[in-house]
């Protein structure tokens, strides 16, 4: 019998739209930063409810770009969670601020309100925190603390292009959120990100620092308006998006809302299917949230014939690729050799790093595909 085909984890939707795009924009012979860019930062806005978008090339150097252009520095903290990326703590070490973990919560995986209270000292800058697997943290107590204290709120939006938090998009709610068009994401570019604003300096100064911290770019010098004169006015990064990415992201931006129904259809079937195994799975959104849908991720109990480890190696032999969304933060070498930390110090972080796997949740899934994942899932485990 015929092997059936690899499930590739995470594997992305490139379709006959994407492709032409490319050709077009390829063809335009403007490849770089340009028109095809401008176009996608103007409806990304208009998607997340922001007066302004500017685009990157990836979430990480959002992220860096976000602080810095805020004035996070050295001596600063900010309070972060260790369940995430190391891009999210990255960015933060890149500024010259320190990365102050807190635990998150055991149930939704996101940042604990009550432990950034507890964190914050007079060198605290901002709060980082991290809508995980595309659930929304919660919003409305981290803004209350911010305000109490005067902090910056940057958002790390990575896995909630589609998040919504009590009426509001994702996007809208802070002085900066961050997001991410890396390839496995709901919307990708292959490579690239995004940050949203409404405060009008900020975007100023994030579209000029994020090229050079040159006062035109390359569009605006070399348009058919004919040649413009720039000047340098910022040591700024090389953190521009191209045109080329940002065709195939224009060419998705309308279809979130389909991929995402389909993801709730495969969430909702995983749900239904997998309760009755020594699997913890993921707690329903809030009643007043839009879940993005981006990671279906499960702890693999103590109470399971095989390890969180051994699961994702007997479903590897299957045909099935899964992931591990995270490896707390803290107990990752640099983190733990630079500060010390220790695994007990953020228990809920430890204990969802050491079961969890993520289950492939991309729309491409048939549903015979579903099944052929429950089904070894249930083999292995049941």
């Amino acid at each position: 019998m015929d092997q059936l085909p690899y499930i590739v984890f995470g594997s992305p939707i490139i379709d006959g739209d994407a492709r032409a795009a490319v050709d077009k924009t390829l063809s335009s012979a403007w490849i770089g930063t340009g028109p095809r860019v401008h176009e996608l930062e103007e409806k990304f806005a208009l998607l997340a409810g922001s007066r302004f978008a500017l685009a990157t090339s990836s979430c990480t150097a959002a992220l860096h770009l976000a602080m810095v252009a805020s004035g996070v520095g050295p001596g600063d903290e900010v309070i972060t969670t260790p369940m995430t990326f190391c891009a999210t703590a990255n960015a933060i070490i890149h500024t010259g601020a320190t990365p102050v973990f807190v635990d998150c919560q055991l149930d939704t995986m996101t940042i604990d309100p009550a432990a950034i209270a507890a964190a914050i000292t007079p060198r605290t800058r901002a709060i980082l925190p991290v809508h995980f697997a595309g659930r929304p943290a919660p919003m409305d107590a981290i803004e209350a603390i911010a305000r109490k204290h005067s902090l910056l709120v940057v958002e790390d939006a990575a896995h909630g292009i589609e998040c919504e938090f009590k009426g509001k998009k994702i996007g809208s709610l802070s002085p900066l959120t961050c997001f991410s068009f890396y390839a496995t994401k709901n919307m990708t570019t292959a490579e690239g990100g995004m940050i949203t604003t409404n405060d009008e300096e900020l975007a100023r100064k994030i579209k000029i620092w994020g090229l050079h911290g040159m006062s035109a770019d390359a569009w605006t010098r070399f348009s058919d308006q004919g040649y413009r004169h720039y000047d340098v006015i910022f040591p700024g990064f090389k953190y521009n998006l191209t045109d080329l990415a940002a065709s195939v992201g224009l060419t998705q931006l309308p279809k979130l809302g389909h991929w995402l129904a389909r993801r709730e259809r495969i969430w909702a079937r995983y749900q239904e299917a997998l309760a009755g195994l020594p699997l913890s799975l993921p707690a329903p959104p809030a009643a007043d949230t839009v879940h993005a849908r981006h990671l279906y991720t499960v702890l693999v109990r103590d109470d399971a014939r095989v390890s969180r480890d051994e699961l994702m190696t007997r479903m590897h032999r299957r045909g099935i690729g899964t992931g591990v969304h995270y490896r707390a933060l803290h107990v990752e070498p640099y983190y733990r050799e630079r500060w010390g930390f220790r695994p007990e110090q953020f228990p809920n972080a430890f204990a969802i790093g050491e079961h969890t796997v993520s289950l492939p949740l991309t729309p491409k899934l048939s549903d015979a595909e579903v099944e052929r994942i429950i089904a070894a899932l249930n083999e292995i485990l049941g």
